[in-house]
């Protein structure tokens, strides 16, 4: 399972993979990887989850199948491992405006509501990573009542 995630670290995030993986495309997979992180919140990955994340990652990040069906496996294979968020927060807080980084975490709230029940292991898991993002308290919860209201 190591092996997978320092692979899909080489292969995707390394600043080293430059020329191989364009900048937005590593931006687009880190994103897609703390979305994979919530669904895996509550150690119960539902059908709507499945469906959400698959949903999200065509829209808003135009992945193919390969790429969306890879970062999926690996998901599940290292769901609760011990992991360190820095490898996507310090690349999306380098390269995302403060606009991109609340919008992220209103997907990761539509994630954590695709199944229309929040668990705590998934509030607090984004309450993390948006305070990882450095996304303000105000923002945060801002972005959860609209994703309640959609």
């Amino acid at each position: 399972m190591l092996t997978k995630l320092q692979q899909f670290f080489d292969q995707y995030l390394n600043d080293t993979s430059e020329q191989e993986s364009p900048l937005q495309h590593r931006l687009q997979l880190a994103s897609a990887a703390l979305m994979v992180e919530v669904i895996h919140a509550d150690d119960n990955v539902s059908a709507e989850e499945e469906i959400k994340i698959q949903q999200l990652l065509k829209q808003e990040f135009d992945l193919d199948n390969e790429e969306m069906t890879s970062l999926l496996e690996l998901a599940h294979d290292k769901k609760h491992e011990a992991t360190d968020y820095y490898h996507f927060t310090s690349l999306l807080n380098t390269h995302y405006t403060q606009e991109q980084k609340i919008k992220l975490v209103e997907n990761l709230w539509r994630l954590a509501y695709a199944d229309h029940q929040l668990d705590k292991f998934e509030e607090h898991l984004i309450r993390r990573l948006a305070e990882l993002l450095h996304v303000p308290h105000q923002d945060f919860i801002r972005s959860k009542h609209k994703v309640l209201k959609d």
